[in-house]
């Protein structure tokens, strides 16, 4: 294997470095990044979680001009809609509660470089008004500071695994911001389409984590790398670091065998074989995804916290789908946020800090909608699958 390979998902040291697979959507990857790399446009990256977006991201500003000059990452999902608009443009000491010092803001941070918006389908109509009217003008506005504005030079780089387009049909996106944004587009398809890159996948993490717990790198059997080619990879290249370093820290041979993988994978694959001719294009990756966390919790009584909040401030899953495993909740607790904390396997001391949780993240539904609903005791609930 060559050192100058770097898999889509590992974190870009200070070097430029190329992606690591022999694909062809790989090959046309790295040619898009250097046609970006060259250009000041706007680019969206748009791709399933866990695809390695990020990294592109960093690639991209790796090989512009502007590579000497600050890479700054913003989680559009991961910052409350009241606390975004400070993150980006900065707050005077005073403004707000808790502004106890001024912050110049992360746009105002990134002068000269590069910004990459992560999950930025996941803004508000609000903030997507703030940060068009940034696009088009270039000035930033301190929170709390009146009239004064500053003019900053930052590329703006955005990803999202929604599909903006459906969004703006929707009324959910504007429809003005999703065509400035969308300048140069670079797709990253998921791993299941990219099953040849595997073997150098397991060959490069297997020897990352082999040399950091201390082990000889892993070998995986041809039948080990055949199920782990069919599986269809939900979290993709980040799921996959997981599982390799699970097999390496629990493994008791070099050599992993079938035997070795985790059962979910083994249980994965075979419930696809079985089901494959009548569920075939049916349930997309975020949606089995979903509909694990729900029998995780119905099921197998794991606690929110530990399941979907988990899986959820790791960005497995994004707000729309909490939204669906709040309202599959609510559908059987006929409305009731109490009783939802029994059936998501919570203490009754947690009721503030859950419903806290729902409303910073704007995942709170209303409950009025679901007192129409049949009600069903939450103890006799089977796992099924719950439309949105």
């Amino acid at each position: 294997m060559k050192a100058n390979m770097q898999p889509i998902d590992t974190p870009i040291p200070t070097k430029r470095h190329t992606l690591l697979g022999m694909s062809p959507s790989v090959a046309q990857l790295r040619i898009d990044i250097e046609s970006a790399a060259r250009s000041e446009a706007k680019v969206l990256l748009t791709g399933e979680t866990g695809v390695g977006k990020e990294v592109v991201a960093h690639e991209i500003h790796h090989g512009s001009r502007r590579s000497r000059a600050p890479f700054v990452t913003i989680n559009c999902a991961g910052v409350p809609d009241t606390l975004l608009e400070s993150e980006f443009f900065g707050h005077a000491r005073g403004s707000f509660t808790g502004a106890f010092r001024d912050n110049p803001g992360l746009l105002r941070q990134a002068h000269g470089g590069t910004v990459f918006l992560d999950e930025v389908g996941e803004m508000s109509l609000r903030m997507q008004a703030l940060f068009l009217r940034f696009l088009e003008t270039g000035e930033l506005q301190t929170v709390g500071a009146g009239a004064a504005r500053t003019h900053v030079d930052v590329r703006i780089i955005t990803a999202t695994n929604r599909n903006l387009f459906e969004s703006v049909s929707a009324r959910e996106f504007r429809a003005d911001l999703y065509y400035r944004l969308n300048v140069f587009h670079l797709h990253i398809v998921p791993l299941r389409e990219r099953a040849g890159d595997i073997t150098l996948l397991l060959d490069h993490y297997g020897g990352l984590f082999g040399q950091q717990h201390g082990r000889a790198a892993p070998v995986f059997s041809d039948q080990a790398i055949e199920l782990l080619a069919r599986y269809p990879w939900p979290g993709n290249i980040r799921e996959l670091r997981n599982l390799i370093e699970r097999v390496v820290s629990r493994a008791t041979t070099q050599v992993i065998e079938p035997a070795h993988l985790p059962k979910e994978v083994l249980a994965a694959v075979s419930a696809a074989n079985e089901s494959a001719p009548k569920n075939v294009g049916h349930a997309g990756p975020h949606e089995a995804r979903v509909e694990a966390i729900l029998e995780r919790l119905l099921v197998h009584r794991e606690s929110f916290w530990t399941s979907a909040y988990a899986a959820f401030m790791s960005r497995d899953i994004i707000r729309d789908d909490m939204r669906h495993i709040i309202r599959a909740g609510l559908e059987h607790t006929h409305g009731s946020y109490q009783v939802l904390l029994g059936l998501f396997n919570m203490p009754a001391a947690d009721y503030k800090r859950f419903l806290g949780f729902l409303k910073q993240h704007d995942c709170h539904l209303p409950f009025q909608r679901f007192r129409a609903l049949r009600a069903t005791r939450p103890a006799d609930l089977p796992f099924r699958r719950v439309s949105a």
